[in-house]
């Protein structure tokens, strides 16, 4: 990080959004200059975009907005590598001594960076944006989002605030903590609430989408869900060991029924349809159960290899060093 740094750098993960790179720079930059006034003739903020492997003009708008104005910086990675990666790209990156992640699409409003930078400012390492309105989500997504965050809550001793995301300050000591951290496999918001520190809340409604179209799908919301509370906790696999337990005494209470019923009228002719209902019950819960172990060794396959979180093609407003 350069010592003579911005105060704030806004980090901006984007994939194939050429058409909302001007409109984000429009609103965002009138609200940081106003917040941030320069001293000095220095930056006193930046924003970072990461490109995450667009296949659009995405770059070209961004190299366009850096000529215009050299506070705004991207880096390019040479291929997709997911929003998590992107942003510990982002993280890796910034120069500011706090830090804010937000969305291009701008469904997180950067007016209320204003609230974070003066939680901060009293003493906060990180104050996280609380959704109090999401109606301009679909009613399926709310409610798996309700489902997740208690779900994950429940399995994990890192509680993730409710209806709270990636948009949030987060003070250098914090970003420093996360850089640390050489897992693969990354769940941003698991990560944020590992850290600890001294944390506050600011509560915004969260506006439709302005521009564009979200590149989220329910796979990949699925898939994430399931990187969070791997990531976070081994409940999964003390449960499917509780419930071996149960089976397993219940079928012993079973097995001494069937004992003195034979010794006491005699053996039944066993039934087929009761025979394969046992056997398809019970060979559905060994699957699972392998199948829940199998996310668990496949993580550490990825972690053993030790491969780069990511890997940067391009660099605008950097110099050879990679410095601001």
């Amino acid at each position: 990080m350069n010592p003579e740094g911005p105060t704030l750098s806004v980090i901006v993960p984007v994939k194939d959004e050429e058409e909302a790179i001007g409109p984000f720079i429009a609103r965002v930059a009138p609200i940081l200059d106003g917040l941030l006034p320069a001293a000095d003739g220095g930056a006193s903020w930046e924003i970072l975009f990461v490109d995450d492997g667009s296949e659009d003009q995405t770059l070209a708008a961004i190299l366009q907005a850096h000529q215009c104005d050299p506070r705004v910086r991207a880096i390019s990675l040479s291929r997709n590598f997911g929003k998590e990666a992107a942003l510990s790209a982002g993280l890796d990156f910034a120069a500011g001594r706090a830090v804010i992640p937000i969305d291009v699409d701008l469904q997180d409003p950067p007016e209320v960076i204003g609230a974070m930078l003066a939680k901060w400012r009293d003493g906060y390492e990180v104050v996280y944006g609380v959704r109090t309105n999401r109606q301009s989500d679909s009613l399926p997504k709310r409610l798996t989002a309700d489902l997740y965050y208690r779900a994950h809550n429940y399995l994990s001793s890192d509680k993730i605030p409710e209806h709270a995301g990636d948009f949030r300050l987060l003070d250098r000591s914090v970003v420093e903590i996360i850089r640390q951290m050489p897992e693969r496999n990354r769940f941003m918001k698991g990560l944020f609430a590992w850290s600890g520190f001294r944390q506050a809340a600011v509560e915004y409604e969260r506006a439709p989408r302005e521009v564009g179209t979200t590149k989220f799908r329910y796979w990949k919301l699925w898939t994430l869900a399931l990187d969070g509370i791997t990531s976070a906790s081994t409940m999964p696999l003390r449960i499917w060991s509780y419930i071996g337990v149960v089976i397993a005494f219940f079928t012993l209470l079973f097995a001494v029924w069937v004992i003195f019923k034979t010794m006491l009228f005699g053996s039944d002719v066993a039934g087929y349809p009761s025979l394969m209902v046992a056997i398809l019950f019970f060979g559905g819960l060994q699957l699972i159960s392998l199948g829940v172990l199998g996310e668990y060794v496949g993580r550490i396959l990825i972690e053993t290899k030790r491969r780069p979180l990511y890997v940067v093609r391009t660099k605008v407003g950097f110099d050879e060093q990679g410095q601001s």
